[in-house]
């Protein structure tokens, strides 16, 4: 068993000299005195005295009556556990809906540059087929020239 004088207890604690003087009077916590020295033991009765005393303290300051149960405080640290379990399974899910969302996009990404990649190649095969085309309607022109000239030239003759 470990024991604490006074002064570390009320560090510790944050009780005042006088509310500490109180829980010794009303044997609340274990003392022991050696050589003119209070020496208090933490480890008992610490919960269930101290922190209904720091209450009943801040209560006699705002001239009012709190009075908190220890099963009030069980109830709301389960609370905060249970509240605090539930927006770190939101953050789960919300991080896991975001990468879908990222995969998803990923994917319609590499569809479009499929896409585009396609287009490009039908782009050159088409833009291949007008030259193409261009040239023999050019070759067609002069040939159809040529074949005119030749028959008005027959024609003028006679």
């Amino acid at each position: 068993m470990e024991w604490m004088s006074d002064e570390a207890y009320c560090e510790l604690t944050g009780l005042s000299m006088s509310s500490l003087d109180d829980l010794v009077e009303n044997e609340k916590l274990t003392v022991l005195v050696q050589d003119g020295i209070r020496m208090i033991n933490p480890s008992h009765g610490a919960i269930s005295t101290v922190i209904p005393q720091k209450l009943q303290e801040l209560a006699q300051r705002n001239t009012q009556e709190l009075v908190v149960q220890p099963e009030f405080i069980e109830k709301t640290i389960g609370t905060i556990i249970n509240l605090h379990e539930k927006v770190l399974d939101a953050k789960d899910e919300t991080l896991d809906a975001v990468r879908v969302e990222n995969d998803f996009l990923k994917e319609a990404l590499q569809s479009l540059q499929e896409l585009y990649d396609e287009d490009r190649l039908t782009i050159a095969t088409l833009t291949k087929q007008l030259k193409l085309s261009q040239d023999e309607v050019e070759f067609m022109r002069r040939k159809y020239k040529l074949m005119w000239n030749k028959t008005i030239e027959e024609h003028a003759d006679k």
